[in-house]
């Protein structure tokens, strides 16, 4: 079952400027409700988190309710939900807090497929305290990343797996539950950058075995911040650096300074907002209501995926590197005679936002022999509709003629 399309659309004040938006995999529109969310809490009284005002009250709602939120998005307990300024300021927050019991001979496990903000900070993490560094490789003809591949690099002394939960170059999927049997039969634990995946695909986090997941509310129609899902229990042997009088209260503890009120607002109302894209049965739980709403954007997605890949495909001179059988509605692709720049720049001249470059995601650019130049990279949205894909295919064919 999809969902009204149309329906969904009016609530972007943002698509009222025309453009066809394929830039979803750099950070999505804002629904409306999720606006007025932000802009009901910074127009109202707030003070820091209490009970004695109703500012402060209502502060500590904004807290209480967001965590919750998230906490039914991925399936965790509330307890395990942390909030900071990005993924990547988190992912560095946890790599500096565990690398603290690492040493020489340890070793952590990167992946060639992933985001530099998944790779970077355990990088650096390793080399302050004389660990190893593990380089974990995909198949750049497929895209794929399987766990045959990762077996061959853990070892008795791997302290750390950190992967993907989807490429957010080429959309690869890998088999999550899997990897984490690899990395946890060694011992290791499991990092998951699910900033990607989060937007597409309903999240379980204990299903997948991750032991931490970290997402990205913008890149899922809610504000910029970053959230970091654990078990309560995994979070509460990490000693984090923190100023003295904070709270050692988990989560609390890894939240350094005042939280963005406004922001858990509209964290909480892109959630619901998403939880409402299908019909579901009275009385349902936001996480069933999830569930549904989930299985309807996925559809909504495939549906124009299948109508646009193969006609990007046929395309002259055009070369696509999505080409896992697991991935997000998500392609990046260059022409053998126009440089992707190019590309970007012809297909903004005629309202279609589709970006060029490797979006951060440096070592799986470069694995695939792009470089720092990338690709143009075309991503799906719960607003994207049917004349969007054909604008894109519209404005390609005559570029690429």
């Amino acid at each position: 079952m999809s969902y009204d399309v149309a329906a969904v659309r009016t609530h972007f004040p943002a698509l009222l400027e025309g453009a066809a938006h394929f830039d979803g995999p750099g950070g999505t529109q804002t629904p409306d409700t999720v606006a007025a969310a932000v802009a009901g809490v910074l127009t109202a009284a707030v003070a820091n988190r209490g009970t004695v005002t109703a500012a402060e009250r209502r502060a500590e709602s904004c807290v209480v309710e967001a965590r919750a939120t998230m906490g039914d998005l991925l399936g965790l307990d509330p307890g395990g939900i942390v909030f900071g300024r990005s993924a990547t300021e988190l992912t560095f927050m946890v790599a500096r807090t565990l690398s603290a019991g690492w040493g020489p001979g340890d070793e952590v496990v990167v992946s060639r497929l992933d985001h530099d903000a998944n790779v970077r900070p355990w990088v650096l993490a390793a080399e302050a305290v004389g660990a190893t560094v593990r380089w974990l490789a995909f198949n750049p003809a497929t895209g794929e990343l399987t766990p045959d591949d990762v077996a061959p690099v853990v070892g008795p002394r791997t302290r750390l797996v950190a992967v993907t939960a989807a490429s957010n170059l080429i959309g690869t999927r890998p088999d999550l539950p899997a990897i984490a049997d690899v990395a946890h039969t060694v011992g290791a634990q499991l990092y998951v950058d699910g900033v990607h995946a989060t937007a597409h695909v309903l999240t379980d986090v204990p299903a997948s075995g991750a032991d931490f997941w970290v997402c990205s509310p913008y890149k899922f129609l809610g504000p910029h911040l970053g959230v970091l899902g654990a078990a309560p229990a995994a979070l509460e042997g990490l000693r984090p650096a923190k100023l003295l009088p904070s709270t050692d209260a988990v989560p609390e503890r890894f939240e350094l300074g005042t939280l963005p009120y406004e922001l858990l607002a509209g964290t909480t109302a892109a959630v619901d907002f998403l939880s409402g894209l299908a019909p579901s049965v009275a009385g349902a739980s936001r996480r069933e209501r999830l569930g549904a709403s989930y299985a309807a954007l996925e559809a909504h997605e495939d549906e124009l995926l299948a109508w646009l890949e193969p006609r990007i495909r046929a395309l002259p001179g055009v070369r696509v590197y999505s080409n896992a059988q697991r991935r997000t509605p998500t392609l990046l692709f260059t022409a053998n005679h126009v440089p992707t720049q190019a590309i970007r720049t012809a297909l903004a001249e005629v309202g279609v936002n589709a970006p060029a470059g490797s979006f951060y995601a440096w070592e799986p650019s470069h694995h695939l022999g792009l470089g720092a130049e990338g690709g143009v990279r075309v991503g799906l949205a719960p607003y994207t509709d049917q004349s969007d894909v054909e604008r894109l295919v519209d404005g390609l064919t005559v570029i690429l003629a």
